[in-house]
């Protein structure tokens, strides 16, 4: 099945500090392409996969489950762990809720996490229907490209597989178990019009992890792709800033290098 344009996976060899990105469900890489682009320049090393069912058509990701998406994040994170001395995970929506999971199998081997509206809850009280409401509707309209800045458009389904969704809800219950074994610097972005994602996934993350090094920022002026929103700018920079401060000696001296990326 053909790739949707934009939704190549993107890799980047740059320095010794390396940078997993993951994107949301239902979504693609091109949600953070922007942001990939940005630290690769900055002579990072990148790897944005993407994820079992993603960037194709809807019904290829009703047949994945969490269980899928985690395994091929997982796999890339080890890759890039192979090759760098630190690697930092960044993650939209619910690849926050797979970044926290990793964060708290790996312990250590994750340096820190970047947050941009993460995803660990249901905010839909119908979500207790999904057992079996899966079986009678195979999907309901989608929750892409909730985006504020005029002109620009995520790249994701327009319908939601419920079996996927059903899977989604057990990531989210995994995930909420594990929170307090997060002991990571974390940098968590979130968006006080969110049409997706409420705040409250943000304030239930900060309020159950064990982590001491936290910096909660507001994008106010973006919905829940912030990163192709108005505040994408400062979520870029803030984020490399947060690396190289605690990268010092691998990310600070980063020079802006050519981009080497591989596209699958």
């Amino acid at each position: 099945m053909p790739l949707l344009p934009g939704a190549e996976p993107y890799r980047h060899q740059g320095g010794p500090v390396g940078v997993l990105l993951c994107h949301g469900f239902t979504g693609s890489p091109q949600s953070l392409r922007p942001w990939a682009d940005e630290l690769a320049a900055a002579g990072l090393t990148v790897s944005l996969p993407l994820l079992p069912g993603h960037g194709t058509r809807w019904q290829d990701l009703q047949v994945t489950r969490w269980e899928d998406w985690y395994a091929e994040v997982e796999r890339e994170f080890l890759t890039l762990s192979e090759s760098c001395d630190q690697v930092f995970v960044c993650a939209l929506s619910m690849g926050g809720a797979l970044a926290l999971r990793l964060a708290a199998v790996h312990g250590g081997a994750v340096a820190g996490l970047v947050l941009v509206n993460p995803s660990v809850r249901s905010d839909n009280p119908a979500t207790v229907l999904l057992p079996v409401l899966r079986h009678l509707v195979p999907s309901l309209s989608g929750v892409a490209n909730d985006i504020a800045l005029e002109g620009s458009r995520e790249t994701g389904y327009d319908r939601t597989p419920l079996h996927a969704a059903w899977s989604l809800s057990r990531l989210w219950r995994d995930v909420r178990g594990r929170l307090a074994q997060v002991r990571q610097p974390v940098l968590l972005f979130h968006s006080p019009q969110d049409h997706v994602v409420s705040p409250a996934n943000s304030e239930l993350v900060l309020a159950r992890i064990s982590s001491t090094d936290v910096t909660e920022r507001l994008c106010e002026r973006s919905f829940h792709v912030a990163t192709l929103d108005h505040d994408a700018t400062e979520i870029f920079g803030a984020s490399l800033d947060f690396i190289r401060r605690l990268a010092p000696a691998n990310a600070a001296g980063a020079t802006r290098v050519e981009s080497d990326d591989h596209r699958g």
